[in-house]
């Protein structure tokens, strides 16, 4: 008597060469592997290669990492004048209840000013965008700004605006936080002085409350590294203020604030 005698399926092979260019090529679909596979000799039916592609569960969508570029380490170099290098970086927090928020705090390098510092739920790089063009029509675009690579400053629409704008973005090195040092160190003190200063309920007492620290920062606070100037002090002894302040008011300007507003702190709870 005869009969079939079925023949071991050795699917070692093409389970090898498939998982070599599916983590070579994370993008590439089925048809595109089934081809590849087809150019490197592997005669494999589609239906074999789709139930080994599907028992792998490489059907399910993939997650994949956006990778960094390779960033060249720059020395923390400090300008000559103002409005050379701005540094900006962001910062999170919550509300009592347990929402949190975020801040992007923007200074100038060269004297340490508060620029401007931006208070919302939720902060993309097209609101990014936004309070710079703000803020550039206000102060004058910088030559240079220093980030971090976070998400939104990364972002296409981030890259596309500053090339437009003739402003470089000088990105630090992924996990050396220390060469965008001078943000860094501003943000402790914006920590200290007002977000583990109070416990707040919503993003009107945070603005309130952040807008008279800028204020304090730029004209109340000696800096040991501005020879025990403030901010103010030191760009009027060795800066220049906008042509547009100039001769114009004795107070050091400060986006999206006025000093003259009276602040009520009593609605705030101060953390012991």
């Amino acid at each position: 008597m005869y009969r079939y005698a079925p023949k071991p399926k050795d699917d070692i092979e093409v389970i090898e060469r498939m998982n070599f260019w599916v983590e070579k090529k994370r993008s590439w679909g089925f048809w595109k592997l089934h081809k590849r596979l087809k150019k490197d000799g592997l005669k494999v039916n589609h239906k074999r290669l789709h139930r080994l592609y599907t028992e792998a569960k490489l059907n399910m969508r993939r997650a994949t990492k956006r990778r960094v570029p390779e960033r060249v380490k720059q020395p923390l170099v400090l300008p000559i004048g103002p409005n050379i290098t701005w540094s900006m970086d962001f910062m999170s927090d919550a509300f009592i209840g347990g929402r949190k928020y975020r801040t992007f705090n923007v200074m100038d390098d060269f004297g340490r000013e508060a620029l401007n510092i931006t208070i919302d739920t939720s902060i993309r790089a097209v609101y990014v965008i936004r309070e710079l063009e703000q803020l550039v029509e206000w102060r004058g675009k910088p030559e240079k700004i220093r980030v971090d690579n976070g998400p939104e400053f990364i972002a296409g629409d981030m890259e596309e605006w500053a090339a437009g704008r003739g402003i470089e973005l000088a990105f630090i090195e992924p996990g050396r936080p220390m060469q965008n040092g001078l943000v860094e160190r501003f943000n402790r003190t914006y920590r200290e002085d007002v977000l583990d200063a109070y416990l707040f309920e919503n993003l009107d007492q945070v603005r309130e409350r952040t807008s008279e620290f800028i204020w304090s920062y730029n004209n109340e606070r000696p800096h040991d590294s501005l020879l025990d100037c403030t901010p103010r002090e030191f760009l009027m002894s060795y800066g220049q203020l906008p042509a547009s302040y100039e001769g114009s008011r004795l107070d050091f300007p400060t986006f999206q604030h006025d000093h003259h507003l009276a602040f009520d702190m009593s609605h705030l709870q101060v953390v012991a």
